[in-house]
């Protein structure tokens, strides 16, 4: 892939916000699972965890009692997919490393393999959107999540019913700085 595809791909990826009644075959949620297992991680530990939710029965509960009060998002009720990405912490790696850094290297490992998760779901025309606004304890107790994962985040999946319109980024200037040259 030249890397002017790989930008193409990734300019046409936005958050999905509207989805078709149509599933997600086992086959393309196999393809993003593997694209991201592909990732890096610090010392190779790979602390993700996807738990893959298509049962509509608990997807509807998820979307009604493992929200956060305030920012509705009944359009997350028509995904036909949600994923939730969970980190299985390594001791050494994402429990005393961040004490002496600062750096909760599980957040960024779990970011890196979700990043290529929807790109994975992009290239196969499916539509996703990241979603951190949830009652990880909610969660947890619904999807029986054991205690040795930490919630990080969810993803939902589909085939989107709309492409939204990709929202204004900021210029390389204005997030970038160099130092020498």
């Amino acid at each position: 892939m030249h890397v002017s595809e790989f930008l193409s791909l990734v300019r046409g990826r936005s958050s999905c916000r509207s989805y078709l009644d149509k599933d997600v075959s086992d086959e393309a949620i196999g393809l993003c699972l593997e694209a991201a297992c592909l990732a890096p991680s610090a010392c190779n530990k790979q602390p993700w965890r996807f738990i893959i939710v298509k049962d509509k029965a608990t997807r509807l509960k998820v979307c009604e009692d493992c929200l956060l009060p305030a920012i509705p998002m009944p359009w997350l009720k028509t995904a036909p997919v949600l994923v939730v990405l969970c980190a299985e912490k390594n001791f050494l790696t994402h429990k005393a490393a961040p004490l002496f850094s600062g750096i909760p290297y599980h957040y960024i490992d779990c970011g890196i393999a979700g990043e290529h998760f929807v790109l994975a779901a992009e290239a196969q025309g499916l539509g996703s959107c990241w979603i951190g606004w949830l009652n990880t304890k909610r969660l947890r107790k619904l999807l029986s999540i054991p205690s040795n994962l930490d919630i990080v985040s969810m993803i939902s999946l589909g085939h989107p019913a709309a492409r939204g319109e990709q929202p204004q980024k900021k210029s390389i200037a204005e997030i970038s700085r160099r130092i020498g040259d």
